[in-house]
């Protein structure tokens, strides 16, 4: 198809069609059978051509330029028209340059929708867009881009203006969709008019954007705004330039106001809640001719009907708190913004003082309000403090780690207290909760309470992150090495009733061997679950971490693994898996991360899980999941036989020591029982397990004297042969102890021989009976003189059931 543009001379304007920049040169423009790039129409000329392919709007754009002068001559003002007619279907941007004097002004008025500003290279949704310039002198100042559909009405240019409209090649627009009109002088660069009719948020940028405001320049927007809607503006992005002379500032004009204009600096909070339409000016300064730097704007109003709980005023006192922030913001804050066009929500400290975000902090008191129709898009995040330089004066001071009243009782959602707990490198921090307990979130074991905790151990050189808990469980406390951070989260609305009964604390304690140590009490009723930090990361290099379980005195514990292995392979040193009873001589499980872990194992008494990582292998990681049940204890069918049966033994020994004495009586004195009060009658560790002394209980009177036996002072000599007192009992004098008397000797224990089918008796232990130790002296060797309340000097005396064995292996 051929096209034909012809151009009258008095329009002044000119057509130009020229190749697409980065285009292949595949298609060429025919005039007179002559090919070509580029064609050129000039006012009063007329052009026929063609193109040598089908689709010429992949190649070429087209550029029609009207001169106006405003300044030799009449300006044509009125609706502004797209001219000339017949153009072929390009891409095409018509330009209006616009001449005028310095003195006077000029007035853009755009038709419905009006226009939106938009950040410069950005698009237009239909790729239609409005581009104005103004000049000053023989600069050019680019006033914005602007899409259709918006709330600019009207932008007035001091002097001359240049205005320029994009079309794509299949846009149906036949209007320019503005009109041009003289106005007086402006005295100032530019106005730009926003009409604001009904809720709606808009952004605009100070001309020149993003580069700098001119130099000593006044700018102003004018708001139209019903008298019923209210009006915030908050500036999101600004620079400030280097000024040698005057101030850069941002003035309001706020009809009814006692103190118009307002003056703000552009890092202030920008006047909020305003009432009907106002006027914004922004004022440059002169610049440093060396340094200049850059004066820039972008900012965003919003309009909203006034809410009903605007007046509604809520007491935050903060007095008594420390060390604590406190910031009210929109759910999402700060890493997320509502759209623009969504009505957003403010906080007010006072009418006119209001801003997505308000912060408050620790020592005084505030009235906050609302602006925002719906509180549930709201959220609290606070942060608290607390530190320890001196462990003398940290040393029994107990904090809490509870949520003040003063932010449960606000009608907003708490989205997370964090509390920084930092002491030197030999003080560490421990927090406990004694009543609700702690449960550790795993795969197995999820929380599904309204809150948890986060907490993470940090160092300089690394985050080491315990673990998510939550209350509920069977860890009474934590104990770990440096830093800490613990951060609450709350999901849904039940954390303002569950807020009341929360029982973490913390203190500070010295220091620990440990990067962390874990004191867990199970619960009888459930399985416990545990997991090593840095979950499923793996545990730092040289890392070690312990698990101190209790274990009830009637239970038994049985202790599991999740899996085979830990799962590292070790560069440098090893990494261990440390299992052992906290009893004496008890025995040590230990695997090394090339060993299987063990089965299953029963702990009849509190237990040490201790893990160690050495330094991995890439792509390896020490990572360790073990379970804790806690069942009855259960007699055994053949313990119960094996004590039977070694009860009966014990018995026919006795008998056999009995009658050997009794052969011996005649050939012998009799042995006298004597009481070593230098015997150890203090079992290691078991302090407070008799109530009453010896001096308050009778365990030390014997109900019944065997004959071969008498108990009375120490022996005198007579006719140089001991001669006892027969069948006389004198009662002890001597010192009595607060402990029982030592079990007897484990030689004992040692020499008795059971049966291949019997099984060995289960040791009494000192709380199922009274035991006691006899001593006797040696034949052939004479009493030392003294007194019943002297003690044996020497390791002399023996047992008599040892004695008495001997003497039965001597007949």
């Amino acid at each position: 198809a051929s096209f034909t543009v012809s151009l009258r001379a008095m329009d002044n304007i000119t057509v130009t069609i020229k190749l697409r920049p980065g285009v292949p040169q595949g298609c060429q423009i025919r005039v007179k059978y002559l090919p070509r790039y580029d064609l050129k129409i000039k006012p009063g000329e007329s052009v026929t051509f063609t193109f040598t392919c089908k689709a010429p709007e992949e190649y070429f754009v087209m550029e029609i330029q009207k001169n106006i002068d405003c300044v030799s001559g009449p300006c044509p003002f009125g609706d502004v028209h797209l001219y000339p007619p017949g153009l072929p279907r390009l891409n095409r941007t018509f330009i209006w340059d616009v001449k005028a004097s310095t003195k006077a002004g000029l007035e853009l008025k755009f038709a419905t929708p009006w226009l939106r500003q938009i950040e410069p290279g950005g698009t237009c949704p239909d790729f239609v867009s409005y581009n104005i310039s103004s000049c000053i002198d023989t600069a050019t100042v680019n006033i914005g881009t602007f899409c259709r559909g918006g709330s600019v009405s009207r932008v007035k240019l001091q002097g001359g203006a240049i205005m320029a409209l994009y079309l794509p090649w299949n846009s149906s627009l036949i209007t320019s969709g503005f009109n041009i009109a003289n106005r007086s002088s402006i005295k100032r660069l530019c106005i730009i008019e926003s009409t604001l009719k009904e809720e709606s948020s808009i952004t605009l940028m100070s001309p020149n954007y993003p580069l700098g405001f001119p130099e000593d320049e006044l700018m102003t927007w004018q708001f139209v705004v019903p008298s019923n809607m209210r009006a915030s503006v908050f500036f999101h992005n600004y620079s400030l330039s280097n000024c040698e002379r005057k101030e850069e500032r941002v003035e309001y004009y706020i009809p009814g106001s006692v103190s118009n204009p307002e003056v703000f600096k552009l890092s202030d909070i920008q006047p909020a809640n305003i009432a009907g339409s106002f006027n914004l000016s922004l004022q440059g300064c002169d610049q440093d001719a060396q340094n200049p730097g850059v004066l820039r704007l972008l900012f965003q109003v919003i309009v909203q009907h006034p809410q009903i709980d605007e007046n509604v005023t809520h007491l935050v006192d903060l007095s008594k708190e420390w060390n604590m922030t406190v910031t009210i913001h929109s759910e999402g804050w700060p890493s997320w913004s509502p759209l623009m066009s969504e009505p957003i929500c403010l906080i007010c400290k006072d009418p006119r003082t209001c801003d997505r975000a308000l912060t408050l902090v620790s020592g005084a008191i505030y009235k906050i309000s609302f602006l925002c129709k719906d509180l549930a898009r709201l959220r609290i995040t606070a942060e608290k403090k607390i530190s320890c330089v001196d462990f003398w004066r940290c040393q029994g001071k107990i904090y809490g780690l509870s949520v003040p009243k003063a932010i449960t009782q606000l009608p907003v959602r708490l989205h997370r207290f964090i509390w920084k707990l930092s002491a030197p490198e030999q003080i560490n921090v421990e927090i406990m909760s004694s009543t609700l307990k702690l449960q550790q979130h795993v795969q197995e074991q999820r929380c599904n309470t309204s809150y948890s905790y986060s907490i993470v151990s940090a160092t300089p050189e690394r985050d080491l992150s315990i673990g998510v808990f939550c209350p509920g469980g069977s860890i009474e406390k934590i104990q770990m090495r440096n830093n800490v951070t613990i951060s609450l989260k709350t999901f849904g609305k039940g954390f303002l009733n569950e807020s009341n009964r929360q029982d973490l604390k913390m203190s500070f304690v010295q220091h620990i061997k440990d990067e962390c140590t874990f004191t867990v009490r199970p619960d009888p009723k459930a399985k416990l679950y545990l997991q090593t930090p840095d979950w499923p990361r793996g545990l730092p290099p040289y890392v070690s971490v312990s698990w101190y379980v209790v274990v009830p005195s009637k239970q038994v514990a049985r202790l599991g693994f999740s899996k085979d292995r830990v799962g590292v392979s070790c560069e440098t040193g090893r990494a261990y898996v440390n299992i052992q009873e906290q009893q004496l001589g008890a025995e040590e499980t230990v695997r090394r991360e090339d060993e299987a872990l063990p089965k299953p194992l029963q702990m009849y008494h509190n237990f040490w899980v201790n893990v160690s990582n050495c330094k991995p292998v890439d792509k390896t990681h020490f990572t360790l999941q073990f379970w804790v049940i806690l069942a009855e204890k259960k007699t055994d069918l053949a313990v119960i036989i094996a004590v039977v049966s070694g009860a009966g033994l014990l018995v026919a020994i006795g008998l056999t020591v009995c009658c050997v004495r009794k052969k011996r009586k005649k050939s012998q004195n009799p042995m006298v029982g004597v009481y070593n009060a230098n015997v150890n009658t203090q079992m290691p560790g078991k302090q407070g397990l008799f109530k009453k002394g010896r001096k308050n209980n009778e365990s030390h009177v014997y109900a019944v004297i065997d004959d071969a036996m008498v108990y009375g002072h120490l022996l005198k000599e007579s006719n140089g042969s001991v001669t006892p007192e027969v069948d006389v009992y004198r009662p002890f004098d001597g010192p009595v102890g607060s402990l029982p008397p030592s079990p007897p000797p484990l030689s004992f224990r040692k020499e008795i021989k059971l049966s291949p089918s019997v099984e060995e008796p289960l040791p009494l232990t000192e709380t199922d009976h009274d035991a006691y130790t006899f001593a006797h002296q040696k034949l052939g060797e004479p009493e030392k003189n003294g007194n019943a309340s002297e003690k044996s000097n020497g390791d002399t005396s023996t047992s008599l059931l040892e004695n008495n064995e001997q003497d039965g292996s001597e007949e």
